[in-house]
């Protein structure tokens, strides 16, 4: 038997990259897993999201390692549907003990002036409303199940420090991500007479689609200043996803119960920098 056998964990962007990584590393654990991604393009954005046969994918996997799954393309932008597929997920495993609000986008290409406040706005509704929208629809059932939960926020290392650019993407993921510490601030204290822990964790650069594509790509050829201030200390130049699922499985167990309101980062030294 896993750690969190008999649980449920609510996951979203969770048809590849970090939420794959949870999803599989959950179940694996012993948790049933609700998933939920967008499976469409940002016509913002400067690289491609995640596809239907990626969510097809992760659903495999989950179903590989023996546990159940209830997975639907949803936009975290649209709190009724976010709803939906919560309310699906627990009307089929009958409880909600975990969420892990993961989905994000991110740009930090040039852009033009035309583009800037679109880009701005489509930043900080996926990556700031969306997280609230996650939430928001989760902690009724969190509650209701009157056993307590962990509610893991993707933040990144951009929420504990902010490099200079004069790119609207740029710009607009700081602000998201450092907003996410406050919301989690504040659920950790309302919450945590439920005995509901809630904590963000803080990756720097992990080799996900939102970073292997092929714009990043360029970016990185080209020395960009976007990305030159975004060095690690240890000599790791980036992370997989699975060393951020593995540090969060760790946070949502038993191990992690006296730990809430936390901002971790998982970031190989690039705070400290």
């Amino acid at each position: 038997m896993g750690n969190l056998e008999g649980k449920v964990a609510f996951i979203t962007g969770a048809a590849r990259g970090q939420g794959r990584a949870h999803a599989v590393r959950l179940a694996s654990e012993g948790a049933d897993i609700i998933a939920l991604d967008i499976c469409a393009d940002i016509d913002s954005m400067d690289y491609p999201n995640a596809s239907p046969a990626d969510l097809e994918e992760t659903a495999k996997l989950v179903e590989g390692t023996g546990r159940s799954i209830v997975a639907r393309q949803a936009d975290v932008r649209d709190a009724d549907a976010v709803d939906e597929v919560v309310r699906e997920g627990v009307e089929r495993f009958g409880r909600l003990d975990i969420v892990v609000a993961n989905a994000g986008i991110v740009r930090l290409s040039s852009d033009e002036p035309s583009q800037r406040r679109q880009i701005f706005r489509d930043i900080i509704d996926v990556n700031l409303v969306g997280v609230w929208n996650t939430v928001e629809a989760a902690i009724p059932h969190v509650i209701n199940g009157g056993q307590g939960g962990s509610i893991v926020i993707t933040s990144s290392s951009a929420g504990l420090k902010g490099t200079g650019t004069d790119r609207a993407g740029g710009q607009a993921y700081a602000a998201a991500k450092r907003g996410l510490v406050g919301l989690m601030q504040v659920w950790a204290n309302q919450l945590g007479p439920h005995s509901i822990r809630v904590n963000t964790i803080h990756p720097t650069g992990v080799a996900t689609g939102m970073v292997m594509n092929e714009t990043m790509a360029k970016l990185f050829e080209q020395g960009d200043e976007a990305l030159s201030a975004m060095q690690n200390v240890l000599p790791i130049q980036i992370l997989q996803p699975e060393d951020i699922a593995e540090a969060v499985a760790w946070l949502v167990s038993d191990a992690g119960r006296f730990i809430t309101g936390t901002a971790w980062p998982l970031d190989a030294g690039f705070s400290v920098r």
